[in-house]
């Protein structure tokens, strides 16, 4: 029986951030999200890769999951799967092994031949570590850029789709996140002194303005630039949102841009209500909501609207208080180092 590895790294590499974390005896000890909009070319992951060494310096054991192969700069899903598994190759020394949902961990050889497993399976690593940890349960993850949801009976996945565009019709990948989803992507229209004004059809704002707004925003989530490229303040966010709607910032009182920011907000929520109640099926009423992501906010939310128990994945996992926060908003990575490390 193979010995378990004391030292594991785990890794998501998305489109738009690289999570790493550091899993030592089997409990995470570190965690780190870095801003790397692949969009722009592979060199921000090559940055990011060494901005994050420290992190996963002499571990035993690296285990890789990722959606970034979805990235524009990519031809193609399988393309892109190849050249993500090139750089690991090129720019992470050691043990390397790559999560591919039902056919576990692979080395990176075998996981060029199943891409299709590969592609986007991060979601997949945490629903598995949540059927282990905590059983039946209505899985949610809220990152920056989508939200998935999951059924776990009988403690195992029960997922209906697999791929991207199986999970978009299931309603258990829904397309909206907590800071970088653009306004015009929850809503078409916001309520302006009793009367519904359709929104400009810009980029102006994103999602991440309406919850700066209402206080609810821990900034270092949000770490790409603002739509305009200004500060993220509270004035900022309401100068950007007044564009949405044809207006400048003086126009409205801050209590009526607050309403204006939770408006948005509630169109996000509702949304997510919409797919979960589709994806929680038959799961029995005592069965909780478990939460993960910089969008735990929303999906507490969430639980009191569902009347579901609320279990945050941060509570679950092993891991060092200091950092049990951070880890569950980089919930894959944690996942992959510990699944990883607890194989024999």
């Amino acid at each position: 029986m193979e010995k378990r590895k004391s030292i594991v790294a785990g890794f998501d590499i998305g489109g738009a951030h690289l999570k790493v974390t550091r899993a030592q005896d089997g409990r995470i000890v570190e965690a780190v999200t870095i801003a790397t909009p692949l969009w722009l070319g592979l060199h921000t992951l090559t940055l990011a890769f060494e901005e994050t060494a420290p992190i996963y310096a002499c571990a035993d054991l690296n285990a890789f999951t990722m959606t970034g192969e979805l990235a524009d700069v990519f031809p193609s899903r399988d393309a892109g799967v190849a050249a993500l598994l090139d750089e690991i190759s090129a720019r992470v020394p050691g043990e390397n092994l790559i999560y591919a949902g039902p056919s576990g961990f692979v080395g990176v050889d075998q996981a060029t031949r199943l891409s299709s497993d590969v592609a986007s399976a991060n979601w997949h690593a945490t629903a598995s570590l949540v059927a282990k940890l905590a059983g039946d349960a209505l899985f949610v993850d809220m990152g920056s850029t989508t939200t998935d949801i999951i059924a776990i009976r009988n403690g195992a996945v029960a997922n209906d789709g697999y791929t991207d565009a199986g999970r978009l019709l299931s309603g258990e990948l829904v397309y909206t996140g907590f800071t970088r989803t653009f306004l015009f992507g929850v809503a078409s229209s916001a309520p302006v002194r009793g009367r519904l004004t359709p929104l400009m059809n810009e980029y102006f704002a994103s999602i991440a303005d309406a919850h700066r707004i209402l206080g609810v925003l821990d900034e270092k989530d949000d770490r790409h630039a603002s739509a305009d490229g200004k500060e993220k303040t509270i004035d900022g966010s309401i100068a950007r949102l007044a564009r949405m709607i044809g207006r400048d910032a003086t126009e409205l009182t801050l209590p009526e841009w607050h309403e204006i920011a939770r408006w948005f907000s509630e169109q996000q929520l509702r949304r997510i209500h919409d797919a979960a109640s589709l994806v929680a099926g038959s799961l029995a009423r005592d069965v909780p909501i478990v939460g993960a992501g910089t969008g735990r906010w929303q999906i507490r939310r969430l639980a009191e609207r569902m009347e579901r128990r609320f279990v945050d994945f941060a509570e679950i996992i092993p891991a060092d208080d200091a950092v049990r926060g951070e880890a569950s908003s980089v919930a894959p990575a944690s996942a992959v180092a510990l699944l990883a490390g607890s194989q024999v």
